[in-house]
C-alpha cells in the first residue's frame, strides 16, 4: 500500500530548465530503495521511498539527479490545447477540429475531421468528454474480446485519469467483484497499443503478478506484438498528455 506523505507548509521543490517544480514524496510499504520519476506532464517530481528513509534524503536524491530530470522534462511535448483548425490524436492518427457555431455541441467525426458546435470557450471540455465516451466504448469491446479469449466472464471497466498508470486491475476486495480501469488517454494511441494495455489487465484477472504464467497468458490472448506496443508507449506515452490538461 502506498501512503502519500503529508506536505509541510513549505513544499519541497527544485528548478528544472528554469522552472520551479514541486517534489512529491510517497512512502511504499515494500520499497527497499529510493526511486525517482517525473510526472508524465512534467508537473512534479515524484519520489517513492522506504518507510525508514528521511524526507531530506529523498529531496537530496532528486537534486543530485537534476540533469537527468531536466533531460526528461525537455522531452515532454509543449501543451497545446485543442482549438478550431487544430488537431487532436484519435486512435493513432491526427484529426482536424472544425468548429461551427451552428453545429451541435456534441462532436461528430467524419473521416479525419471532427466537427463541433457551441461556444468556443467550452470546446476543449466537450472534446475531452467525447473522447472519453469513445474510449469507454472501445474499452468495453476490448474487455469482451480478451475475457472471451481467456475464458473468463467479462468484468466492469471504468475510465482512469491517472498521471502514471495506463491500466489497473482490482481484485474485488470485500465484494469480490473484480474491475478494470484503463486510462482514457489511450483513445489517442494506435488501436494495437490500447488493446495491449487492456489485454495486460485482463491477464491480471488470472495472475495478479508478472510471473511467467502471466506473460504466457498475455501472449496467448493478445493478437499483436506486446513488446512493440510497450516500446510505443515508452517512446510516445508522454505525447498523450500534450492536448488535454
Amino acid at each position: 500500500m502506498i501512503d502519500w506523505l503529508k506536505r509541510s507548509h513549505i513544499e519541497p521543490e527544485m528548478e528544472l530548465n528554469g522552472v520551479r517544480v514541486p517534489i512529491v514524496l510517497k512512502r511504499h510499504a515494500t520499497a527497499k530503495r529510493l526511486t525517482l520519476r517525473l510526472a508524465p506532464d512534467g508537473s512534479e517530481v515524484r519520489i517513492t521511498l522506504p518507510r525508514w528513509a528521511r524526507g531530506q534524503e529523498a529531496v537530496a536524491f532528486a537534486q543530485d539527479r537534476s540533469e537527468w530530470l531536466e533531460h526528461q522534462l525537455a522531452k515532454i511535448p509543449e501543451r497545446q490545447a485543442p482549438s478550431p483548425g487544430g488537431t487532436v490524436q484519435f486512435r493513432g492518427r491526427e484529426i482536424t477540429v472544425a468548429w461551427d457555431a451552428k453545429a451541435g455541441r456534441r462532436p461528430v467525426l467524419c473521416g479525419d475531421t471532427v466537427t463541433i458546435g457551441g461556444p468556443k470557450e467550452g470546446l476543449e471540455t466537450r472534446l475531452k468528454r467525447w473522447l472519453e465516451g469513445e474510449a469507454l466504448k472501445l474499452f468495453e469491446g476490448d474487455i469482451a474480446d480478451y475475457t472471451a479469449a481467456a475464458r473468463l466472464v467479462p468484468v466492469p471497466v471504468g475510465l482512469s485519469r491517472a498521471q502514471r498508470r495506463w491500466g489497473s486491475c482490482s481484485d474485488g476486495g470485500a465484494t469480490g467483484t473484480k474491475r478494470i480501469r484503463i486510462n482514457w488517454r489511450l483513445i489517442q494511441a494506435p488501436d494495437a497499443v490500447r488493446r495491449s494495455v487492456v489485454a495486460h489487465e485482463v491477464a491480471h484477472l488470472v495472475h495478479f503478478d508478472h510471473s511467467p504464467a502471466f506473460h504466457a497468458l498475455l501472449a496467448q490472448i493478445y493478437e499483436g506484438d506486446i513488446k512493440e506496443a510497450d516500446r510505443w508507449l515508452k517512446t510516445n506515452g508522454r505525447s498523450l498528455y500534450a492536448s488535454f490538461g
